[in-house]
């Protein structure tokens, strides 16, 4: 069978679109959630029995939510634009809605921060986001969670997994 063009707003491509985000979001093991932007583009094939395979490329924006929180996209707001990560998914998902299956069969997502420059342009007094692995953030978020620890009622202690994200001004 031949591959189809749908419309991106084409109810069954928002709907593959969703199932392919939410796998996706359930995938990721750090950062943040995201939430589509856009759908880019979309083709899909039929398969003999039931079902569709659709290949899609989702314009993303990473939202407040971080992944250990296994929030769904639609429930976590998006950042404001100059503190968003950006990019793109594509994915290609399986669907049959009569067995009511749905497999991500694979994905690639290309994520970059919103360029400095643009964010200067926008807001520049804001601060700009930096390589959340370089040690002195790591050495701030540790010293920040010890006298969170210090002056908390709370019964257990807190400790820092890692750094998903720092910025400076």
């Amino acid at each position: 069978t031949a591959l189809l063009s749908p419309t991106c707003d084409d109810t069954a491509v928002e709907e593959a679109a969703d199932l392919a985000l939410r796998q996706i979001n359930a995938d990721r093991k750090e950062g943040y959630i995201l939430s589509l932007y856009r759908i880019f583009s979309v083709r899909e094939h039929p398969q003999d029995i039931t079902g569709s395979v659709f290949y899609l490329i989702l314009d993303v924006v990473d939202t407040e939510c971080h992944v250990l929180s296994k929030k769904l996209w639609k429930n976590c707001t998006a950042r404001f634009a100059h503190t968003t990560v950006y990019g793109q998914c594509k994915a290609i998902i399986y669907i049959n809605q009569a067995r009511n299956i749905a497999h991500l069969n694979t994905y690639e997502c290309v994520l970059q921060p919103v360029p400095p420059r643009y964010i200067w342009t926008v807001c520049p007094d804001c601060p700009v986001d930096d390589c959340p692995t370089e040690p002195k953030y790591l050495e701030a978020a540790v010293q920040s969670l010890a006298k969170f620890n210090e002056e908390s009622e709370q019964t257990s202690y807190f400790s820092v997994l890692n750094v998903t994200r720092a910025s400076m001004q």
